[in-house]
Order: structure tokens, then sequence, then C-alpha cells
């Protein structure tokens, strides 16, 4: 409805006034007489949509590295883990990795959950928890806390895909304010007294949909990607768990 205001109101300024003025006054229509011309709640707008892009952008370029990393890494350790004949050497070799490397940690969480366990033997740590339901608690801890690590920015990215177009319908609701404004006070409707308004309130609905919609499809991209991280997770959770509690993986054939 907004729109269909701002499209009549337009067309009803374009017939009521000569063609010569309407080029220059369609000049008001462009983003830097909006800038020259805004008054502090447009600009709060403004400053507001254009502070929800810039994080929106920052935490879409930094997930995307992050997971790309991750994903490019996340088979070869793995692998290399289970391939290593020797679990202090595969220990060894986690604690090599980088401090961002989410497998490695979980890895060494579990094995170090076990080594903890077994140094307390006849104490009322074995009491209380056997070893399979220590290493499971440090297992679910640790896969907790990756997957938080996972999901950093995705907070961000929601509220700007949900609330940016609302902001930006509050700077086109001031402009269509500011129109009607201006032709009550020159008592015309010509292009002259609302090309200016009228061209806020379109560049901010433009800009409001222009900072939501990069949001939602990354927001949408991450959490596909986060699940399958989600899962991987769970099957190498699974797995630490049944070596360190067992000495095997489930299907592994001792020799």
């Amino acid at each position: 409805m907004l729109q269909d205001l701002l499209i009549s109101a337009a067309a009803a300024a374009t017939a009521a006034s000569p063609s010569a003025s309407n080029a220059e006054s369609l000049q008001q229509l462009g983003f830097s007489h909006m800038i020259q011309n805004q008054d502090l709640v447009s600009r709060g707008v403004l400053i507001i949509l254009v502070i929800m892009s810039i994080g929106a952008w920052w935490y879409t370029i930094v997930n995307l590295i992050k997971n790309l990393v991750i994903r490019s890494r996340a088979d070869r350790v793995i692998r290399t883990f289970w391939e290593t004949p020797n679990a202090q050497d595969a220990i060894r070799f986690m604690e090599e990795q980088k401090p961002n490397e989410p497998f490695s940690k979980i890895a060494l969480d579990c094995a170090q959950a076990a080594a903890h366990h077994q140094r307390h033997e006849g104490s009322r740590l074995v009491e209380a928890l056997n070893r399979s339901e220590f290493i499971d608690r440090a297992l679910r801890q640790a896969v907790t806390r990756e997957s938080a690590n996972l999901e950093n920015g995705l907070t961000w990215l929601a509220t700007v895909g949900a609330t940016a177009p609302f902001v930006g319908l509050l700077g086109t609701v001031w402009g269509i304010y500011h129109a009607l404004l201006n032709i009550g006070e020159s008592g015309s409707s010509s292009i002259d007294a609302v090309a200016g308004p009228v061209g806020e309130a379109l560049i901010m609905t433009a800009i409001g949909l222009g900072v939501a919609i990069p949001a939602v499809l990354a927001y949408n991209y991450f959490v596909r990607v986060n699940r399958d991280t989600y899962a991987k997770f769970d099957t190498f959770a699974h797995d630490l768990h049944d070596f360190f509690a067992t000495g095997s993986r489930v299907g592994e054939v001792k020799r």
C-alpha cells in the first residue's frame, strides 16, 4: 500500500507540473540530495542500516572463511588420527593443530578426560562416574562448545535479516510524512514539493531490502553448512567415546 501511495503521488506530481521544471525537480530523487537534506530521524535510520550491513558482511566473510578452513581440514585431521597406530602419537598430532581447529579440540578433551579418570582410579570420582560416563560428559561439553563457536555471528545475521526491512520501512514512512507536510505547506502536489521526500522514501526502502536480503541468504547458508559439521562432530565424538572407553572403535577389527 505504501508503494502504491508513492507511485500515485509521483504520478500526480508529474501530471500537475510543467515538464521544464520536472527535469530539475527529479534530481531531488537522487541519493546525494537525500544525504544533504536529511533530518535527525532519517539520518539515524540510515546510520542504523549501515551498521547492520557492515556487521552482516563482517560475520558473513568471517564465517565463510572459518567454515571453508574447517571443512578443508576436517577429513585430514580425522583420518590422520585414526590411521596413527600409536595413541600417544595421535594425541601429539592433535596438539599440533591450530587453536581454531575443532576436531582436534574435541579429541584432546576426550583424551584428557580418559587420562584424568585413569589417574584417579579408586577415588570417589571413579565411584561416582564410571569411565564411559566421564568420557561421555567431556565429549558432550566439547561438542557443545565447538558447536557454539560455529554459530558465532548467526544471531546478528538473523536479526538483520528480520529487522532491516522494517528499519527501512521507518525511513519510507518518514519520507511520505515529509511529502505530505510539503504538500500541505505549499498547497500544491507538484513534483517540486514531493520529489525530495518521495526519493528519500524509495531509497530507504531499497537500502533496507539491500541490507536484509544478503543477511538472510548468508544465515540460511551457514545454518545448512553447520548442520553438516555438527553431524561430523557427533560421529567423531561417538567413535572417540568407543575408543577411549573400550580401547577400540565400533567396527574396528583388532589384530
